[in-house]
This record gives C-alpha cells, sequence and structure tokens, in this order.
C-alpha cells in the first residue's frame, strides 16, 4: 500500500476480520460486540502508519481496551512507561496517557521525538500544584526533602527531589534518608504512604477526580451485594482502603489478583483497568463500581491516528527543565519498583 493511500481516512476493506480474528475474538469480550467493526479500519490504519513511521505507542493501564489491545505495542502503569520511553529503540513514541506521562517520557528521552494524541488530555492531581507551590513550601520547611508524584508537570518535577509513583512511594520516601519529608501532591496516597512509614510527611490538599468520589458505602454495598473481594488504588480516601481486601498500584492489583485468583473481585479504580485486566484473568468474574477519568478518555483511536498522520501534539520541555526534572526521576528510577502484595 503506497503512503497516500496509508494517510487517507480508515476505511472498511474486505478481509479485515479474519485478519485481524484473534484481536475481534479478544475485544468482542472487553468491549460491546457491535463496536468492534466500528473500531477495526482505524486499528488497521494506526498499525500501518505506526510501522511506516517507526513509532512506538504505549499505553496506560487506564485506556480503553480497542487502544491497549488494539494498537499498543507497549502498556502498564506510569512507571512502566516512564522507563519503556528511556528504554526502547524507537525515535518516535506516540504516548496514549494523559499529560505528565508524555512528559515524562520526554524528560527520560529529550532526544525522542513524543506526542500526545490529545493536549487537553490532563489530571487533577497535575493542576492542582504549581512549581511556585512547591517553593513555598520548601520555604516554610527549610531542609526538608521533596518527594513528588508521577502525577505532577514537569515544572513541578523540577522543583523535586525525587519522584515516585504509587507502586514504589513508600520507597522513594524512605530512600530520601530524611526524618520528614515533604510529599505532593495526592493527600490520600500522602496518608497511605505515611501509615507505611515512620518518616513524618508534609502533605498537600490535591486529589485524584476519579478515586475520589468512591465512598465507603459503596464499597460495602458492593461487597454485601455481590459477595465479592474488593481491591483499591491508594489514591481512593483512607475510609475507602479501610473497606478494602488489598490496597495497591495499578501493576500490584495484577500481581495480586495471579496470586491470589479469586473468584469475584470489585475494582475500585477506572474502568478500563477491569477491562483491561479480564483479558488477562478470563476466570475471574469482575465487579466494576468504577469511575471513568475524562482526561484518559480524551484518548482515541481517532486522535492517535491524527496524531501519527500529521506528527502533531509534540511535547517540548525547556532543556533547563528537562535537567532538573530527570535528575528527580532518575532518582526514582534508581529505587525501582519493590512494592510488597
Amino acid at each position: 500500500m503506497n503512503h497516500s493511500t496509508a494517510l487517507a481516512t480508515p476505511r472498511w476493506r474486505p478481509g479485515l476480520e479474519l485478519e485481524y480474528a484473534p484481536l475481534v475474538e479478544k475485544l468482542e469480550q472487553l468491549i460491546p460486540c457491535m463496536e468492534v467493526p466500528i473500531h477495526l479500519p482505524w486499528i488497521d490504519a494506526i498499525n500501518m502508519l505506526k510501522q511506516q513511521r517507526g513509532a512506538v505507542i504505549m499505553a496506560h493501564s487506564y485506556q480503553s481496551p480497542e487502544i491497549f489491545h488494539g494498537v499498543a505495542d507497549i502498556t502498564g502503569d506510569s512507571l512502566a512507561l516512564a522507563q519503556a520511553a528511556a528504554d526502547c529503540d524507537a525515535d518516535l513514541i506516540v504516548l496514549c496517557g494523559v499529560h505528565f506521562m508524555a512528559e515524562s517520557a520526554k524528560i527520560l528521552a529529550p532526544d525522542k521525538t513524543v506526542l500526545l494524541p490529545d493536549l487537553e488530555a490532563g489530571c487533577s492531581l497535575a493542576s492542582s500544584i504549581t512549581a511556585a507551590d512547591v517553593r513555598a513550601l520548601r520555604a516554610r520547611h527549610p531542609g526538608v526533602p521533596v518527594v513528588s508524584y508521577a502525577n505532577t508537570s514537569a515544572a513541578v518535577k523540577a522543583e523535586s527531589d525525587a519522584i515516585c509513583t504509587s507502586a514504589n512511594a513508600v520507597q522513594v520516601v524512605e530512600s530520601m534518608g530524611a526524618a520528614k519529608v515533604i510529599f505532593l501532591p495526592d493527600q490520600y496516597l500522602g496518608k497511605w504512604v505515611a501509615g507505611q512509614t515512620d518518616v513524618e510527611l508534609v502533605l498537600w490538599n490535591g486529589t485524584c477526580e476519579v478515586h475520589d468520589q468512591f465512598t465507603a458505602q459503596q464499597v460495602r454495598h458492593t461487597r454485601e451485594q455481590f459477595d465479592t473481594l474488593v481491591v483499591a488504588h491508594p489514591e481512593c480516601s483512607p475510609e475507602v482502603l479501610a473497606e478494602a481486601d488489598f490496597v495497591g498500584s495499578t501493576s500490584a492489583m495484577g500481581r495480586w489478583l495471579e496470586k491470589v485468583q479469586p473468584a469475584r473481585v470489585a475494582m475500585v479504580t477506572e474502568c478500563s483497568m477491569a477491562d483491561n485486566l479480564r483479558d488477562q484473568f478470563p476466570q475471574v468474574e469482575f465487579i466494576k463500581p468504577c469511575n471513568l477519568c475524562p482526561h484518559m478518555k480524551r484518548i482515541t483511536l481517532q486522535n492517535i491516528h491524527a496524531c501519527l498522520r500529521d506528527l502533531q501534539h509534540e511535547i517540548t520541555i525547556a532543556p533547563e527543565v528537562v535537567t532538573r526534572a530527570r535528575a528527580a526521576l532518575d532518582r526514582m528510577l534508581a529505587v525501582g519498583r519493590r512494592e510488597r502484595i
């Protein structure tokens, strides 16, 4: 197929369902089956464009199944994607996630082109704090190191001593070797970390708009109605976490499922997390008392295609910000992932 044809608006062509038969079978188990024929031409066109451009597509675990399974080369939580950005050979990365994730990829791979399909895909946590806020906190707490959650802007990362994800937050905090640490910006993740370490944490009043919506009453109702085990993300409130059978990051949830093999589980997190895990654990019945992330859902097959076709929405960061943020991210990567399950 010539270049101009590959760049045209995707259309159905004979044999497409046979060519993608394994993917069709998988997607029909994860999304309404009537949607699959609509997605296939876009998936096919993206995969052809990806090959022509020499691009790698990375997708966070909260991306919809047609993206996560249909076009992504690398999937995972924010730590896995950050590491992959640094390690992959491709010069062109399309990050299917939110803005701070694309910035992290650019920080760790400054010589690569990083594209975000929709520049408006943001994050309530990232927007809850600024670089000026971090400098003010440092002024109020002289000499206290700053650990910032990955869900922050590049500018905030540049003001931090280290970055963490929910998978390694406890380990990163303890690696600072200080009696007190400023922990930003998620107050609920910070309270969860504080309960697992002797380090005193100074917290910020940020929350994730997805996980903040869950209530303990909802969790109790779900458990009683469906007789199910409950796993929850540590961005949920302490009251919700107290009701859960397991609390952990997106990656830890998958490892917990593999270890426990429950007959039924309720995932108290973003909806697509359960959708994507159902493929890996077909024997588990997933109850979904979940909330959709409006920012993650801004990423679609259509804007991934446009992003690749036009090489648009490139992430750019000032070199001095990259240098300082890279030091904080490198400190996280040196700690790695040692989350307990």
